[in-house]
């Protein structure tokens, strides 16, 4: 599968919102007190909620969120997972 036909699938204006939820997820990760498992409900809990106020309030904006949160917690598991399994670590 080729990463152009997940980017279709995401309307491109929703880009940033992707950004958005790598760096919100990034925080989260560094906040002791919240568990790893959470991070991800959180992640695209706020995905949809920024989708819905820039798209309006539609079932089309539901899942672009959800999208957004999924491809952005993927996209960081890629990352982290081929970092690991090259040797590097990285406990991001």
């Amino acid at each position: 599968m080729e990463w152009s036909v997940i980017t279709d699938l995401i309307d491109p204006s929703l880009f940033i919102v992707l950004a958005a939820c790598w760096v919100v997820g990034y925080m989260l990760k560094q906040t002791p007190r919240i568990p790893d498992w959470i991070i991800i409900y959180v992640v695209t809990a706020f995905a949809i909620v920024v989708t819905l106020f820039l798209l309006g309030f539609h079932v089309k904006s539901v899942l672009q969120g959800i999208l957004c949160g999924a491809v952005s917690v993927y996209s960081h598991q890629l990352i982290k997972q081929t970092k690991e399994g090259m040797g590097g670590g990285g406990k991001t």
